[in-house]
């Protein structure tokens, strides 16, 4: 393989770590799916990178899908860090916006990711209207710095109320605390975020400051496992907004990888669906800790100003809308308080994983349930972790925990399990589709990850989708997300004032210029690029209101204009809401820009199944399952040998490394010319392109 130029995409799970490779040379592609290294991901992404080449030095690219960020959020593992701010709003990230963590709860606990006593106070105060009236004492911030210095914190915020305004102040004490602080790990919160509201931009600079330290940690040991292997090519990260970054940048933003896995999926999903002729998706990525839905329409993905990560973590920047619940592969299955079957969120994870695996858990899981039935070869698992999954083990469990308090035998449990999870993974479609005004039977699903393709046929039944499209690799998409993901970098600022006096040419100037600074930022990357794409967005509202809408702006050579704005808004609040406001007064409250990097074109023809074989050539045996309360004798597909064009009718499972396909009695498939597996019920006609 030496000489050969390759894009590798790597992303790292929860349970596995996915790896996709495209030859540039050859326009051939290879895949691998390898356990994660909870401990220190760094050493399953270089085991998985080893697993497809040897010739690390014919990298030309590596693109990271990570989770390091989103987890050390989500188990509040961050480094110590402490907030500089001004005197009278050392709680706003406490206060937050007087949620509670039970809708109808009357009371909940939370506890920020930074104690009181490392929020510490100074005198200084900027008006909302720009007026420094109190300017910042320098000597007193240093002194808060070195008492958090002394307190142990490796990363400080700085966050002065009113800074979008005017960031003379923090700007001031942001340079006295760079001089004193040992580490880069300083971060202002009008450099994360220039907008009004003032817990979003203090929650928002406060994650980044407390992922600083162990992001950068991570992605210095991954350059150094890199480079000692002889690796020089570029590496990239994926962001939240389905863009990626280079390394510099995910070092001084971490936030912007918090859901960086999922995103990458989703921007697959996008790029699959478009060539197979589907305009409108629903992805649902299920992978060994987790199932991640999100809604792509008239093929665009949907990006949301902000995201709470967990209760009381809300960070403000684009990210792809994703709606993550507990029901991965290794979901455990359990009997509640109440007497009730339930599965998740608690996962048995990689380690020790599923009780199949041998390794120590004795709880079942979804995974073990799917065995049970018989819809995983227990002679073929998927990712390495063993050479034979022990069904006897999985069905003990199922037939303790489960069959036994329930009353039912062995094989009605494990489909009951199935069953819970399916129903919760319907409701989060629902959730993303119905709910948001969205016609389900509009959509199909793409199932991906390791686990998504065995729960197809439920889905298409229990929500009425119109179809699924199974990826050639289903559990590797994330991964080709990585390969296909653009370049891309958000800038937003505040402008808070109304339409009538509006210097709206003034803006499409300021606006421009943004542009100009986002591309400069991309271009410090050594990513080869195909072309840059400039996106302009306001965000509107009515006076009196509080939520805005996104209006996308164009500015033409003559500049921009009032009329040209009222007419865009009015056009994005009919879309969004039905109705205008007649005879009240809109306002502009931010601008902001995203500057897109178009990689070179991936063509996803590559994925063509290379056969001419016919079907009979590819059955690997028969199998019995059991599917709707009996058994069936169920044909077994080598999925990746199957020719374009081939029709297969369930009870059918497809085998393949990285996944297996349970096409359900009832349903039928086709594989189309870039290798998708269309399903849909056995009396529905072909979508054109399957």
């Amino acid at each position: 393989m030496s000489g050969l130029r390759q894009v590798i995409g790597v992303d790292v799970g929860g349970t596995f770590t996915d790896v996709f490779v495209l030859e540039e040379a050859t326009n051939s592609v290879s895949v691998a799916k390898v356990p994660s290294t909870p401990a220190d991901q760094s050493k399953g992404f270089v085991a998985g990178i080893a697993e497809v080449t040897t010739d690390i030095a014919g990298i030309a690219t590596v693109v990271h899908g990570t989770t390091v960020g989103t987890n050390a959020l989500l188990e509040r593992k961050g480094a110590p860090t402490g907030i500089i701010t001004t005197v009278g709003f050392r709680d706003v990230l406490e206060m937050r916006r007087r949620d509670r963590p039970t809708t109808w709860g009357l009371w909940g606990m939370f506890e920020p990711v930074v104690p009181r006593n490392l929020r510490l106070e100074v005198r200084e105060r900027t008006l909302a209207d720009g007026t420094v009236r109190v300017p910042v004492d320098v000597e007193e911030v240093t002194s808060a710095a070195q008492a958090l210095l002394d307190e142990g914190c490796e990363a400080v915020c700085i966050f002065f109320v009113n800074g979008y305004a005017n960031p003379q102040n923090e700007q001031a004490a942001v340079a006295a605390v760079r001089k004193l602080w040992p580490t880069p790990y300083v971060t202002a919160a009008t450099e994360i975020l220039p907008e009004i509201r003032e817990f979003e931009r203090c929650s928002t600079a406060t994650l980044n400051a407390y992922l600083q330290p162990v992001v950068a940690r991570y992605l210095d040991r991954l350059q150094t496992s890199l480079s000692e292997r002889q690796c020089s090519g570029e590496t990239l990260i994926v962001q939240s907004n389905g863009g990626v970054m280079g390394l510099h940048m995910a070092k001084r933003l971490p936030v912007r990888t918090a859901l960086s896995g999922p995103a990458a999926g989703v921007i697959a999903a996008q790029a699959i669906a478009e060539a197979a002729g589907f305009e409108n998706i629903i992805t649902c990525d299920m992978g060994g800790t987790s199932f991640d839905v999100s809604l792509i329409a008239n093929g665009t993905s949907t990006l949301a100003a902000q995201t709470q990560i967990d209760f009381g973590m809300v960070v403000r920047t684009p990210m792809i809308e994703i709606t993550t619940i507990g029901a991965g592969g290794g979901s455990i299955a359990r009997i509640d308080e109440g007497g009730l079957l339930d599965v998740g969120p608690h996962s048995a994870g990689s380690d020790p994983g599923p009780v199949a695996y041998g390794l120590g858990n004795d709880r079942p899981t979804v995974t073990d349930a799917n065995i049970v039935l018989g819809r995983i070869n227990p002679d073929r698992p998927i990712g390495g972790k063993m050479q034979q999954l022990d069904v006897d083990a999985a069905r003990d469990a199922i037939k303790q925990h489960i069959a036994q308090p329930l009353g039912i035998n062995t094989m009605q449990a494990a489909e009951a399990v199935i069953r819970v999870a399916n129903a919760k993974m319907a409701g989060a479609i629902r959730l993303v589709s119905i709910e948001r005004g969205h016609d389900p039977r509009r959509f199909a699903v793409m199932p991906f990850g390791g686990g998504g393709a065995l729960h197809t046929g439920a889905l298409l039944s229990d929500i009425g989708l119109a179809a699924a499209i199974v990826p050639r690799y289903p559990g590797v998409t994330s991964a080709l997300g990585c390969v296909v993901a653009d370049m891309r970098h958000d800038i937003v600022q505040t402008v808070n004032a109304t339409l009538d006096g509006l210097d709206a040419k003034e803006i499409g100037e300021r606006m421009l210029a943004l542009a100009s600074e986002a591309q400069n930022t991309l271009q410090r990357s050594q990513a080869a690029l195909a072309g840059i794409v400039q996106v302009f967005e306001l965000d509107m509202l009515y006076l009196g209101q509080t939520h805005t809408v996104t209006v996308p702006i164009e500015i033409p050579d003559g500049g921009l204009t009032v009329s040209a704005i009222h007419q865009a808004f009015e056009t994005a609040y009919r879309a969004a809401y039905g109705r205008l406001l007649e005879g009240i007064a809109m306002r502009v409250i931010n601008m902001r820009v995203a500057v897109i990097g178009k990689r070179p074109k991936f063509d996803l023809s590559v994925l063509a199944p290379r056969t001419s074989g016919t079907r009979q050539d590819c059955v690997l045996g028969t199998r019995r399952l059991w599917a709707n309360g009996q058994w069936h004798e169920a044909t077994i597909y080598e999925r990746l040998e199957l020719p374009a064009g081939t029709e297969i009718i369930g009870p059918v499972l497809a085998e393949q490394p990285d996944t297996t396909i349970f096409v359900d009695p009832g349903l039928k498939a086709r594989v189309d010319d870039f290798g998708n597996l269309i399903i849909k019920k056995q009396d529905s006609s072909w979508p054109i392109k399957a």
